[in-house]
């Protein structure tokens, strides 16, 4: 017996996609196999459109107080990993 498949309702929502150069992949990298993760988020109690960052660090959870829009909550997810990758990053040759 066949039965049709329901739709599924949409729970989740995306910031949709920005282009990245080479660099930004490199901090992103860096970052990652040094335990700093940054997430772009929904904000739940905003509008559709309000986004929030994580910044987890060694297992530490912070909020970035500030609400972005969503190309604003890329740009600046690279910005803080460019940020903690020219923090802690000792092999930089200055």
């Amino acid at each position: 017996m066949f039965f049709p498949l329901k739709k599924r309702p949409k729970y989740g929502r995306s910031p949709g996609k920005l282009s990245y150069e080479a660099e930004n992949i490199k901090h992103v990298c860096w970052c990652m196999d040094n335990g700093i993760f940054i997430a772009v988020c929904p904000d739940w109690a905003k509008s559709s459109s309000s986004w929030m960052l994580e910044i987890k660090i060694k297992g530490k959870v912070s909020t970035d107080p500030a609400n972005y829009t969503d190309e604003e909550a890329l740009r600046k997810m690279y910005k803080y990993y460019k940020y903690y990758y020219d923090k802690y990053n000792e092999d930089k040759i200055l």
